[in-house]
């Protein structure tokens, strides 16, 4: 526990930390998210209800400019309905800061007496005009119950304008990601925008081609063709960038490769994607949950790749709800250990545990017992491999979605998917089952406020010019494209 008077030294900035801002995964994430889960009352300050904040180095202030480059360090602290505070932790605030150019999540750090301190970064590239938004969206872990929407508060606590002034500060250049680069558990990554076409209209097929295909990536922010992501200009990068993957550059990395998709129906949207927007394949329009694709290179019938999709929200294919409890049926152990028990098996499985997870489990304690359950499974699979002299697959973690707009306040609430992304990857480090993480969390988050760029549960929906769940015609799917780059990156780096 940080005492009140070390937490009051980082109420206030603190330039020249010539870093940039990271998170990391709490050690013994599952056994410490129960302790605080199960955290007692007692005392007045414990059981009363938070309904605002306190922030000492910012509240009252106008006129706020800082630095680019530096990383600001902000305490704030829980406040009752009384204004007194509270002095348990466990809420769960939802953090921005978004310019013109940059969007991305200033990570919290909760110290468990109900006062938490978040971080501010901007590249000093993308000086300007930002917004802080602060909304608590659940009070003392209380996104992690069976039934949460009662419960959700959903209040925009702050929204304070800052100025990001050029700094000299010369950051740690980022540089394309390599395998090495790609075993972080949490990101902390960034959207920043290098073009815009204000009259880009939605064309028939529900595409928006803002940029010629072609249209340059700027480094260090990624390489390639960033008009082929159809994003109006934006990018994601975090620790390390990406390459934007020309058609023939894909093929050539991902040709006689058998790659394994097991998680939810993200993933179907995700291979459609990769298919159709980076490997010019467009007679697929449909991934089925399950399905085992052999696709061919239309431009070259020597270059073949298999991806198996097999979703794990149900045991049955056309069911929901069940999550990693679907590894209690036999028979869907037994489908998956089939592809596993042959001459040749998968060279990599992209694994995510997924949405459905938050509406089976019961509570936290029932979920980690659940994905304890399933890392041992796929521990006995990949030893039943190597019992047979061949290799195991390589295994990239992917991160379940954060939930958009009306999703916000549901059972898969970003509170509970940001908790269950832990435990999971908790359980399955410790059997040492984790070779890559991609954090499509801290991808998708900047995005979730609204359904503009998913529908509440997917970002990856299949574009159209028809009416999307805001009202709007069309809808925006880079942030998804984004992940198949990712995902090729992931799949292709060394």
């Amino acid at each position: 526990m940080v005492s009140n008077k070390e937490l009051e030294r980082v109420e206030d900035s603190r330039p020249g930390v010539f870093r940039w801002i990271s998170a990391e995964l709490e050690a013994n994430y599952s056994s410490n998210l129960l302790r605080k889960w199960l955290a007692p009352g007692g005392e007045p300050c414990r059981d009363s209800r938070t309904v605002d904040v306190n922030i000492p180095a910012l509240d009252g202030r106008e006129n706020i400019e800082l630095s680019t480059g530096d990383i600001h360090e902000f305490v704030f602290h829980a406040l009752d309905d009384s204004g007194n505070p509270h002095c348990l932790g466990g809420d769960y605030y939802e953090t921005d800061i978004s310019g013109e150019t940059w969007k991305s999540r200033p990570p919290i750090k909760d110290f468990g007496n109900g006062t938490y301190q978040f971080s501010l970064q901007v590249h000093p590239d993308f000086a300007g005009d930002y917004n802080l938004t602060i909304i608590l969206l659940f009070r003392h872990h209380e996104g992690l119950k069976f039934s949460p929407v009662r419960f959700a508060f959903d209040k925009v606590l702050r929204v304070i304008p800052i100025r990001f002034s050029k700094s000299s500060v010369d950051l740690p250049e980022i540089s394309q990601c390599k395998k090495s680069d790609l075993v972080r558990d949490v990101w902390s990554g960034r959207w920043t925008r290098h073009a815009k076409n204000d009259s880009c209209p939605i064309s028939r097929d529900g595409r928006y081609r803002c940029q010629e295909p072609n249209f340059p990536c700027q480094k260090p922010w990624c390489d390639g063709p960033l008009g082929s992501l159809e994003s109006n200009g934006w990018v994601y990068s975090t620790h390390c960038s990406f390459k934007m993957f020309s058609s023939e550059e894909a093929w050539n990395c991902l040709n006689d490769r058998w790659i394994f998709w097991w998680g939810d129906s993200n993933h179907c949207d995700t291979v459609r994607n990769i298919l159709n927007f980076i490997l010019d394949v467009n007679d697929i329009k449909d991934v089925p949950r399950r399905s085992d694709l052999n696709v061919t290179n239309p431009r070259n019938p020597s270059q073949t790749v298999r991806f198996t999709n097999i979703f794990n929200g149900h045991h049955n294919q056309t069911g929901n709800y069940q999550g990693l409890n679907s590894l209690r049926d036999a028979g869907y152990r037994e489908l998956l250990k089939g592809y596993f028990s042959g001459h040749v098996v998968p060279d990599t499985i992209i694994m995510n545990s997924g949405l459905h997870d938050g509406v089976y489990w019961p509570n936290v304690r029932h979920f980690i017992e659940g994905a304890d359950y399933a890392a041992s499974f796929w521990a006995e699979v990949f030893n039943g491999v190597r019992q047979r002299a061949l290799t195991p697959p390589e295994v990239i973690y992917r991160t379940t979605i954060t939930t958009g707009g009306y999703a916000r306040q549901l059972a898969f609430n970003p509170s509970k998917m940001e908790a269950f992304n832990g435990v999971v990857l908790d359980k399955f480090r410790a059997y040492g089952l984790v070779d890559r993480v991609i954090d499509d969390f801290d991808m998708t988050y900047p995005w979730h406020y609204n359904n503009r760029c998913n529908d509440g549960v997917h970002y990856g929906r299949a574009p159209a010019k028809l009416k999307w769940r805001d009202g709007q015609i069309g809808h925006q799917y880079f942030v998804d494209v984004m992940l198949g780059h990712v995902l090729i990156n992931t799949l292709c780096a060394r």
